[in-house]
């Protein structure tokens, strides 16, 4: 269920980013824009919300993590998932078929997605409550906006 979420991201800027330079941080591609905003000089607009954050220190490796842990994973105007760093909180469920919309689960599923990349084998909430605080922040950025 990870589907293009999960997908190499590949730069190229002699001079300005290193060769052969490889990372699994999370860039979205809602950070593109931000970062190639400030890359070129520009400014944001400031008349709406912008999702992306900006990763231009982090690719020309002037930081050594990624500006981003976690987003939200929207279908529309749902929020289906929220992720952060290795994990991934569903709150729908996949019915395996493309024409069956996901149903919505009483209880949300917890994935480790580094050990469970298939998301097949959701974890317990008693063994992770770690997570839950570290997903609420992604959850209250966006509804904030």
């Amino acid at each position: 269920m990870e589907g293009s979420l999960r997908v190499p991201f590949v730069m190229r800027w002699p001079g300005k980013i290193a060769a052969g330079r490889v990372s699994n941080d999370i860039v979205h591609e809602v950070d593109t824009f931000t970062t190639l905003v400030k890359l070129a000089g520009g400014e944001l607009p400031n008349d709406r919300a912008i999702d992306g954050v900006d990763q231009a220190d982090f690719l020309q490796g002037l930081a050594s993590a990624s500006a981003r842990k976690g987003f939200t994973v929207f279908v529309a105007d749902r929020m289906e998932a929220i992720k952060w760093d290795d994990c991934k909180l569903s709150f729908y469920d996949e019915q395996g078929d493309w024409w069956t919309p996901p149903a919505k689960m009483g209880v949300p599923k917890l994935f480790n997605l580094v050990n469970d990349p298939k998301e097949e084998y959701p974890q317990l909430f008693t063994e992770n409550t770690w997570v839950l605080p570290r997903c609420s922040r992604p959850w209250a950025a966006s509804r904030a906006q």
